[in-house]
């Protein structure tokens, strides 16, 4: 029994050993966060801040910048894709948590924590909606308050708001139900309205008040008079076990709140804005001067080689999988048209669905990053393989599909020796436009956190920089060119000879 006993001591021993020593080795490991943020400059910038504080406080922290709208960021930090990003009280009150009907801040961090999310105290800045227009034009029409507007003289000034403030609880609905406006807004991105108010293409937009454009154009931001938009508190939102996972993350974001006040968020936002800065640098220096941190002054990211070879993952993983499901799909509906009717019904149903939508409806099911738009890109990508390999099988001669039915070729053998030759010059067509059209689409990927050349494009966007988005318009046109001059020569190996001679005759 002694005997026996002491083997198994021995490997229960090891055992033990081996997973403590398992869990000492994790808890060595800098925890790994996710920081998000708006496709906004200030959430950019607010985001890189937190994402150095959080590196500052030991963990391993990577940002994912400019991840779309409000409710893309909210979705993604509830379902654990990102583990803080900074947001506004009134947008938490008046937009995310409407229907709980919250009146005060007690309320809303208890709403929060149902959802299994925290909290921070506000950092010391309020941010909330104004809406603003020229000043010499507001001089001249002596508008003050946001219910001058009403007034029948004014009926013919043109508003355009960005598609958020469109849509929100706290924005155009409220707002003209409570000014009794009866304009008819356009719909306009943010950062492109100041350059309407500027060109005068436009004469009323919603601007932030933190807003370096507000001073830079000489805008008036209108009183509200009636009270209609609540405060914008700034605050860290996070999910509620970060307090266990990186404690001294959540004490690291605690030193932040008061410390940025209206002014200091505001040359922020100018430097971004219009100095050019980039977020990094801003954020470092802001820890440096005002919290007394030694950060590091970061580097350069990986430029342009890093987002083509993010840009090919998404159109080469999509295609490929589009290729495997859309040829099939293709010579099914070539063999049962009835059942043909159907698919390409629904193919075609999915090509005019906004490439947004499709996004932001994939968000719940795969979180942020590449996959997501990756099967946007795959859904976008069927109709023409499908249309190319239908095409081409039915453009065969009689003739020949005859002969080879008495040569006593069966189906299978047919299709394979045949007809998919045959139709090969079409099926090939059919993925070349797929696959150029996937190198455009690809960049709306940037808005999740997909990476590839629409983050350039997204951030030279925010900055009104011609350059930037240049960065990323200039390699996605060039890649396009290439993948259109690569499937030209797969055409010379994949295509028989006696088809393309043809084809050049004729």
């Amino acid at each position: 029994m002694k005997g026996s006993a002491s083997p198994l001591c021995v490997i229960a021993s090891l055992a033990l050993c081996s997973a403590l020593g398992a869990d000492w080795a994790q808890a060595q490991q800098p925890p790994k966060l996710r920081i998000g943020s708006k496709a906004s400059i200030e959430g950019t910038v607010l985001g890189e801040l937190l994402t150095q504080v959080a590196r500052q406080a030991g963990a391993d922290a990577e940002h994912e910048a400019a991840l779309g709208g409000t409710q893309i960021v909210f979705q993604a930090l509830t379902k654990g894709d990102i583990d803080a990003y900074p947001e506004y009280t009134g947008t938490l009150t008046a937009e995310i948590l409407q229907a709980d009907q919250l009146r005060s801040e007690d309320e809303l961090r208890a709403a929060l924590a149902r959802r299994g999310l925290a909290m921070s105290r506000s950092l010391g800045f309020n941010n909330p909606y104004v809406i603003g227009l020229k000043e010499d034009l507001a001089e001249r029409l002596q508008i003050r308050k946001i219910s001058d507007l009403a007034q029948p003289e004014h009926a013919r000034l043109r508003l355009a708001f960005s598609d958020e403030f469109m849509q929100r609880g706290d924005g155009w609905p409220g707002l003209k139900a409570t000014y009794g406006l009866e304009h008819q807004p356009k719909t306009m991105d943010h950062n492109l309205a100041y350059r309407g108010i500027e060109s005068g293409s436009i004469d009323v937009t919603d601007l932030y008040a933190t807003d370096a454009e507000v001073k830079y154009f000489n805008l008036r931001i209108l009183e509200d008079d009636r009270g209609y938009f609540p405060t914008y508190h700034c605050v860290i939102v996070y999910r509620a076990d970060l307090a266990a996972r990186a404690p001294r993350v959540v004490t690291a974001f605690q030193q932040l709140e008061g410390k940025i006040d209206d002014v200091a968020m505001r040359e922020m936002n100018t430097r971004s804005k219009l100095d050019h800065v980039r977020d990094a640098q801003i954020a470092a220096e802001f820890l440096q001067q005002r919290l007394g941190l030694d950060v590091p002054m970061p580097r350069n990211g990986g430029g342009l080689l890093a987002t083509t070879g993010e840009h090919l993952f998404l159109v080469v993983v999509s295609l490929c999988a589009a290729v495997a499901l859309a040829v099939p799909l293709g010579i099914w509906s070539y063999k049962w048209p009835k059942v043909g009717h159907g698919i390409m019904g629904v193919v075609g149903i999915i090509q005019t669905l906004p490439s947004m939508a499709v996004l932001v409806f994939m968000i719940p099911l795969l979180g942020i990053g590449p996959w997501p738009a990756i099967v946007a890109l795959f859904l976008y990508s069927l109709l023409p393989i499908v249309r190319g390999t239908l095409t081409g099988l039915k453009e065969i001669p009689g003739h020949l599909k005859e002969s080879a039915i008495v040569l006593g070729l069966s189906p299978r053998a047919r299709l394979w020796r045949v007809e998919l030759p045959m139709a090969s010059r079409s099926i090939l067509s059919g993925i070349k436009t797929a696959a150029v059209i996937n190198v455009g689409t690809a960049t709306i990927g940037a808005l999740i956190g997909a990476g590839g050349y629409g983050e350039p494009i997204l951030t030279g966007l925010r900055l009104a920089d011609v350059g930037l988005i240049l960065q990323g318009a200039v390699p996605a046109a060039a890649l396009a060119l290439l993948v259109q001059g690569g499937f030209d020569l797969v055409e010379r190996l994949v295509v028989p000879q006696g088809l393309r001679l043809s084809t050049g005759k004729a």
